[in-house]
């Protein structure tokens, strides 16, 4: 038996669920932005609460470790590291756009590709490709799109494109063999859950220590102007 919550913080969604042996017995999730840093403990105690559990009997914690927003995924990742180290549970990383892609796997035929979109600045997302057992295609990036994005693998393939990144995309690919779906789909604990049992049952662990968020690209912030 495996008890585990999940943290997902990668976009403005903020969600925590609990997992029993990869079933949902608990979600919540919050569409509020710049809810993370004041809500997201509560919303653990919360979850485990409602379930039935305490903290305390917890087998893992997990955590989507990126790519997605700097300041969210610093977040989840320190409050998932703060209740492992508490707790003394082994900690769980898993990635976001893959967690993505398996909300999505079992809508469409097993040839067509997933691409997950994160969006990242202008034109930019961070993106993967994924079949539909989730074996990993490309590697995870973050890509500029045009209108030559793709275009190789969508003469011979289908590819089905979501995600928060995806809609700014869609003028740009413009292919027949270009999916895109009509629903909005967002990172979230309960896809994050599924693939942290079965990496629990791996025991994949993280270091609790030296774990870090894949942020994939270096902070960007701004400077002020000099007067």
């Amino acid at each position: 038996m495996s008890l585990i919550v999940s943290i997902d913080t990668s976009t403005k969604v903020c969600s925590v669920a609990l997992h029993q042996d990869g079933k949902l017995l608990a979600l919540n999730e919050l569409f509020t932005e710049k809810s993370h840093s004041g809500m997201l403990t509560t919303l653990v105690e919360n979850v485990v609460k409602y379930a039935g559990f305490s903290l305390q009997q917890l087998d893992a914690i997990a955590v989507a470790k990126g790519p997605g927003s700097y300041t969210g995924l610093r977040i989840g990742v320190s409050t998932a590291k703060g209740l492992s180290f508490s707790l003394d549970k082994p900690l769980i990383s898993v990635n976001t756009l893959e967690a993505m892609a398996s909300q999505m796997k079992d809508f469409y035929p097993a040839n067509y590709l997933l691409c997950p979109m994160i969006d990242a600045r202008r034109m930019e997302v961070y993106c993967g490709l994924w079949d539909n057992s989730l074996l990993q295609v490309t590697t995870t990036e973050a890509k500029i799109i045009d209108e030559t994005s793709f275009e190789e693998l969508l003469a011979t393939q289908n590819v089905v494109f979501f995600g928060d990144g995806a809609q700014k995309c869609k003028a740009k690919i413009t292919h027949e063999h270009a999916i895109f779906p009509t629903v909005e789909i967002y990172p979230s604990a309960k896809t994050v859950g599924i693939l942290a049992y079965q990496a629990y049952q791996r025991q994949a662990f993280e270091n609790v220590v030296s774990f870090e968020p894949f942020y994939l690209k270096d902070f960007v912030g701004t400077t002020p102007k000099s007067k």
